[in-house]
């Protein structure tokens, strides 16, 4: 888990987008977010989506550049998705 942390922590500042940012976009606080960088707060996949559109990436991109994320975000994600269409449950644009 705590190479995901790290790894949005890596993207985020690639973009230079800060800490503050990042919370405002989902809508939390500066302090929940860092607690997200720093590995502090389990990551779920709500916030993995989020913090995946904001980047602009995908969510399998912030644990597959560590190859080491132990929660299995993305692969939970997918299924998800996989799920919803294959029930034809409608799926929020921001979540494709």
């Amino acid at each position: 888990m705590k190479e995901c942390g790290q790894t949005i922590r890596k993207i985020r500042r690639n973009r230079d987008f800060t800490q503050e940012y990042m919370a405002f976009e989902m809508g939390i606080s500066q302090k929940a977010y860092s607690d997200i960088e720093n590995s502090k707060s389990r990551m779920n996949l709500e916030n993995l989506s989020k913090i995946a559109q904001i980047l602009d990436i995908e969510p399998s991109e912030i644990c597959s550049i560590s190859g080491k994320c132990s929660s299995d975000c993305a692969e939970k994600y997918y299924s998800l998705i996989d799920y919803m269409r294959e029930n034809n449950i409608p799926i929020p644009e921001e979540y494709l």
